[in-house]
């Protein structure tokens, strides 16, 4: 029964916790509407490898992080870097060329590849879960024994996937909606990173 409640468990917050608008579901979206649903798919994939990795690795970590808070600390410090290099990235990609779905399909960027890459950058990953792990832990819902935490870390990979292959499902549907997003998807990306990034030295200072 442990085991069955970690895997909801895992799937529950790995999927709220993607359901709004972040570097890595906007991206999903970009993909779809540049490329199509394999190369969608192949992206969600190459998240959900690193997720498992993440997840694991906030399990192992977790005890060990809630003795030590410079260890989160650490990790921010780090996201606050790369999210700000991100926002510059996505900023200086928006100028070079708008974003159309009759533009001719990208062949030269691995969608597999971007998904693992901006995976691993994503470096609140680990805070995110190792909290939730602590929170679960907390009202004895969480067992840190191989078999759940297999079950909860296959659960987390299973909901990030299916996340991002929601925004990939309903790509033309979320552009009817927004408009211009589509058109200038590098723009919003930059201002998704660039603002977790503000958040995360809000946090981090005050």
């Amino acid at each position: 029964m442990i085991m069955f409640s970690n895997f909801l468990f895992g799937f529950f917050f790995s999927f709220v916790g993607s359901i709004t608008p972040s570097m890595l579901n906007i991206t999903a979206l970009k993909i779809r509407l540049e490329k199509g649903k394999k190369a969608t798919n192949k992206y969600a994939i190459g998240v959900s490898i690193v997720v498992l990795l993440q997840v694991y690795i906030a399990v192992l970590l977790t005890e060990y992080i809630t003795e030590n808070p410079a260890v989160i600390e650490t990790l921010e410090k780090a996201g606050i870097i790369i999210f700000l290099l991100l926002s510059y990235y996505f900023y200086k990609e928006s100028k070079k060329s708008k974003i159309y779905i009759e533009t001719s399909k990208a062949k030269s960027e691995n969608p597999l590849l971007t998904g693992l890459t901006l995976s691993i950058l994503n470096m609140f990953a680990i805070p995110f879960f190792s909290g939730t792990i602590i929170t679960l832990e907390t009202f004895n819902l969480f067992s840190f024994n191989f078999i759940p935490v297999l079950f909860f870390t296959l659960g987390s990979a299973i909901g990030t996937f299916f996340i991002l292959f929601l925004y990939g499902a309903f790509a033309k549907v979320i552009q009817k909606k927004t408009g211009k997003l589509t058109k200038d998807i590098n723009i919003i990306l930059s201002i998704l990173t660039g603002l977790v990034a503000v958040f995360a030295v809000i946090k981090l200072f005050f």
